[in-house]
């Protein structure tokens, strides 16, 4: 009698309940996201004020078009390859230097500046980084070893970047975004919650799209790092070739 009345009834299994929670903090993480980003857009879309006086504010480095080019009938096309691979840095004064460990010292060296490369699955046509069939016959696809991820990532490169020079100007500070005090506050209030790892991760595997585990990449991945090197394969010191033989070896390699 006591067992039937407890099946037949609505009294919830300690499985349910725990899913229900789930779901239920799940729901709200997602309504706070949902919030978080209105929130975001509407700083962002905070009309700019000019300053009464500009100021500078160090200096910033980019790509222009080569005095011939610029003078070519080809400019206003390499112009406009020119404003979807641009690249942009800024330093305090003209050397753009950065600090690097060298024997245990502290040196500074210039810091390198390339144009944009173009991820795989953004090209041909990705929101502004959209590429006709005449600009397209300017790129190459490379591939590049990514230490980080461990794994060999797929880009498009400009062909041609002798056709850009760095140029370098004094960056000018000319408007100014006034901060909307009660917008701010709650946006510290969503980030302090949104910031924990567990919920960085619901958010990132729920809303975002799957989440990113590392075991994956190692074991398909795990010894991609050295397949364009041929010579680990070929331990030369403990085979008893002739010369010629090992110089064909290196022609077959390279």
């Amino acid at each position: 009698m006591g067992i039937s009345y407890i099946e037949n009834s609505r009294l919830r299994s300690l499985r349910t309940r725990k899913r229900l929670i789930k779901e239920a903090f799940e729901k709200y993480i997602r309504q706070q996201n949902k919030l978080w980003r209105k929130l975001w857009n509407q700083k962002r879309n905070i009309p700019l004020v000019p300053l009464p006086e500009p100021y500078q504010k160090g200096f910033v480095r980019f790509f222009v078009l080569r005095d011939d080019i610029a003078r070519s009938k080809s400019a206003d096309f390499f112009n406009q390859i020119l404003e979807k691979i641009n690249t942009y840095q800024y330093s305090d004064n003209r050397k753009f230097l950065k600090k690097k460990r060298k024997r245990g010292k502290k040196i500074q060296v210039p810091r390198e500046q390339k144009l944009h490369k173009i991820i795989e699955w953004q090209f041909p046509k990705y929101k502004k980084l959209e590429f006709n069939y005449k600009e397209q016959m300017y790129f190459v696809k490379t591939e590049e070893y990514n230490p980080h991820r461990k794994v060999f990532e797929t880009y498009y490169e400009f062909r041609d970047p002798w056709r850009f020079v760095l140029r370098v100007k004094p960056y000018m500070i000319t408007h100014y975004r006034p901060l909307d005090l009660d917008l701010e506050r709650e946006l510290a209030q969503l980030d302090k919650l949104l910031d924990n790892h567990k919920v960085r991760g619901i958010i990132q595997k729920k809303i975002v799209g799957r989440s990113y585990g590392w075991k994956g990449v190692e074991k398909k991945k795990e010894k991609e790092k050295y397949k364009y090197n041929n010579l680990k394969n070929n331990n030369l010191s403990k085979m008893r070739l002739s010369a010629i033989e090992i110089a064909s070896i290196f022609e077959e390699t390279f």
